[in-house]
């Protein structure tokens, strides 16, 4: 095996994960307190992109770009929540899929007409642009960048959930709603706040991403998908299982897009190898899925109150 391509996959593959973390962790926090399913989570996700690539193209500093994108996501999402989606907590899901579906719809008309149908390129500095070798195995510069940003963020959000009043605000609405209300917790605004925090974890993603995919219109519809199936394998509301779960998808996804080629070419022609290798490594992650709703229902780490 080779041991550079071997550290490049592997990288690759936790980059993935970790970007798939920052977004099911918002969507498994508002899923999870608010019992609230919103398939406009990825509006944020390509906002933050957008508003990032925007920024950079004009300034030419990609950190302004960083800088400027998460308020501006932050009052996206605080508005959202406040003209839209507060309305349909007590609605059943069905109304809150068809609600959240067209806002998506309504961001990427808007995307449309303010940024035209062509997408966007973040131009990167140059100091993240190179190459970094590690243990004599060289890696690029932005991915180890992601990675190392993705991981903070990460365990800061732990930390917050896990060990601030601010947490323990939040951990008591998604116990008990009614009886975090009757002890004098503001759950509105605590549900405001998890909202609002889900977004900038989203837009966090969307920027890190924009670099290497460009800024694209309907660019979260599909990772939202990832980050929902994230959710379900690691256990609705869980943090904790979000961060495994996001980590073993981008790991699958990865190391399959890179190694099954190579061994169905051992039984197939390499052409039929090389077409079917993706796609059974995306069948592998949904059939992940299906085997953890199979023989754990709540998935592999769910909270203590599911």
């Amino acid at each position: 095996m080779d041991t550079v391509l071997f550290a490049n996959q592997l990288l690759n593959g936790i980059q993935l994960g970790l970007i798939l973390f920052l977004l099911a962790a918002g969507l498994s926090l508002v899923f999870g307190i608010m019992d609230f399913i919103n398939l406009a989570h990825g509006v944020f996700y390509m906002i933050g992109a957008y508003v990032c690539a925007s920024i950079a193209i004009a300034s030419g500093s990609f950190v302004l770009g960083i800088v400027i994108a998460l308020p501006v996501t932050l009052a996206f999402g605080l508005a959202a929540e406040w003209l839209i989606v507060r309305h349909f907590y007590k609605r059943d899901h069905l109304d809150q899929v068809l609600a959240t579906f067209g806002m998506v719809l309504c961001a990427d008309t808007a995307v449309k007409y303010f940024w035209g149908p062509q997408g966007l390129s973040v131009p990167l500095p140059a100091w993240l642009s190179g190459q970094i070798s590690l243990a004599g195995v060289t890696l690029p510069g932005y991915r180890l960048f992601i990675t190392v940003v993705a991981a903070a963020v990460a365990i800061a959000l732990w930390q917050v959930i896990a060990r601030t009043r601010v947490g323990m605000m939040v951990r008591a609405s998604a116990s008990n709603e009614e009886m975090a209300r009757a002890l004098g917790i503001e759950t509105r605004m605590v549900f405001a706040l998890v909202f609002a925090i889900g977004a900038v974890l989203a837009a966090i993603a969307g920027i890190m991403v924009a670099p290497i995919t460009g800024a694209s219109i309907g660019m979260g519809n599909q990772v939202v998908i990832l980050a929902l199936v994230v959710i379900i394998i690691g256990g609705i509301g869980s943090i904790f299982g979000a961060f495994v779960a996001a980590i073993g998808v981008g790991l699958i996804d990865t190391l399959g897009r890179a190694y099954l080629p190579t061994i169905l070419g051992a039984v197939f022609s390499p052409s039929v190898a090389s077409s079917a290798g993706p796609s059974l490594a995306s069948i592998l992650i949904y059939v992940t899925m299906t085997l953890v709703l199979i023989f754990r229902p709540s998935g592999l780490f769910p909270p203590a109150n599911r």
